[in-house]
């Protein structure tokens, strides 16, 4: 008994730094987030208490219903392309090929060039005027969008830089093929299964614990969408102010973004913070409730 207490005692003194870290770095900031979100608060003047205010006035703002419907289109959009491509990724390289660590290689690199260093490259080759991509569509006497600088294909744009970078996706899933068990493709060989059936009744469900866990990372991802939008919005001088054409870059987080740093309203960014928070908990608790009817746990031996 002595003997566990003391071992109990060491835990906690060992635990200490990393307990204090995160009640100072974590746990604080989140209690003060919540505070400010009933109050006034500039940065530079003691923040006043208003109440409900802030959430009152989000509610009757133009624009968060527009950085909501902007963050709702890249989430139910950009977040099943990307795991289908992903997968369809891994499918690929998990074949035995000839160079087939060179392809992996390849669908790989671009999920690890940085994400402001791959927008700005993506910027070039939308450039509606002399980008790469409109110069081939030119070439092949093809429609030439107008990328970045039209608001109905703006959000196409970033859905497309999005897939590009899904090569940890690819990653994730091609671990998740490799440990398909080999005798159930065998058993249906026999019985006479074709491709698609193997991939829809053997594939499928057994890397669907995986494609769950993409699919919650990815829609609390893009929830908080903001670097490729923000670097564009930034250095783009055809996209216009803040939110870009017709703001239809104006995402949630950037919204919440310009509310607290530039247009210093401490309060009305704490209560975005918050309201985005109860959004991600509401739909990753409908993804968990939904996952007993398609996610299938076991090897099925």
């Amino acid at each position: 008994m002595k003997n566990r207490l003391k071992d109990n005692i060491y835990g906690v003194i060992f635990s200490c730094p990393w307990l204090i870290g995160f009640i100072i770095f974590t746990i604080y900031p989140i209690l003060l987030s919540l505070y400010y979100s009933f109050t006034d608060f500039n940065i530079f003047q003691p923040p006043n208490w208003v109440g409900m205010k802030n959430y009152i006035d989000l509610f009757h703002d133009e624009n968060f219903y527009k950085s909501i419907w902007n963050t709702t289109y890249i989430t139910i959009l950009g977040v099943p392309l990307s795991i289908i491509f992903g997968l369809l990724m891994a499918i690929l390289v998990n074949n035995k090929v000839k160079g087939q660590s060179f392809f992996r290689t390849i669908y790989f690199i671009p999920s690890i060039i940085p994400i402001v260093a791959s927008s700005i490259l993506w910027m070039w080759l939308f450039n509606a005027k002399n980008g790469l991509i409109n110069v081939i569509l030119k070439s092949l006497h093809l429609y030439q969008p107008g990328w970045l600088v039209d608001a109905a294909w703006t959000k196409i744009s970033l859905v497309i830089i999005g897939i590009w970078g899904s090569g940890m996706i690819m990653v994730v899933f091609l671990a998740a093929l490799q440990d398909v068990p080999k005798n159930l493709y065998e058993a249906a060989e026999i019985d006479g299964a074709n491709g698609l059936q193997k991939f829809f009744y053997i594939t499928l469900p057994s890397i669907s614990p995986v494609i769950f866990f993409e699919v919650i990372i990815g829609i609390i991802a893009s929830l908080q969408y903001f670097t490729q939008a923000y670097v564009i919005l930034s250095t783009d001088s055809y996209t216009g102010a803040n939110g870009g054409p017709e703001n239809s870059m104006l995402f949630y987080t950037i919204s919440l973004y310009y509310n607290a740093f530039q247009y210093l309203k401490m309060g009305k960014a704490s209560a975005m913070a918050w309201i985005l928070f109860i959004i991600a908990c509401v739909i990753t608790w409908g993804v968990f409730r939904s996952s007993n009817k398609w996610v299938f746990y076991g090897r099925g031996e």
